[in-house]
């Protein structure tokens, strides 16, 4: 699963040619946790079609100012670099992928 960090976000997520689910998480948070292996999924299932990515709030600073992060996990999904969707909290596979399809 790719990393986002400060320093790849605009290569990896703004210069994307295909649409980014971008998960703000955490080591300790339990909500990230449990949808965790959702986003594993989603990674595999979207290959291809959809750059599935994390970027673990701990060791990034900017990322989480820019997009006001106040709660994890969040997930951000983004097309042709514009940020388009946001859930924030823990979410079922079918919310998660509802949302996925509507910037496929």
């Amino acid at each position: 699963m790719m990393e986002i960090n400060d320093s790849n976000f605009e290569e990896m997520v703004a210069g994307s040619s295909v649409p980014v689910l971008l998960d703000f998480w955490a080591p300790w948070c339990g909500p990230c946790k449990m949808i965790s292996p959702i986003v594993e999924e989603l990674s595999e299932e979207y290959e291809g079609k959809c750059l599935v990515a994390k970027c673990n709030v701990d060791e990034v600073d900017d990322l989480p100012l820019k997009f006001g992060i106040r709660n994890i996990p969040t997930l951000l999904f983004f097309k042709g670099g514009e940020l388009k969707e946001r859930m924030v909290g823990a979410a079922t596979k079918a919310q998660i992928v509802e949302k996925l399809q509507s910037i496929l």
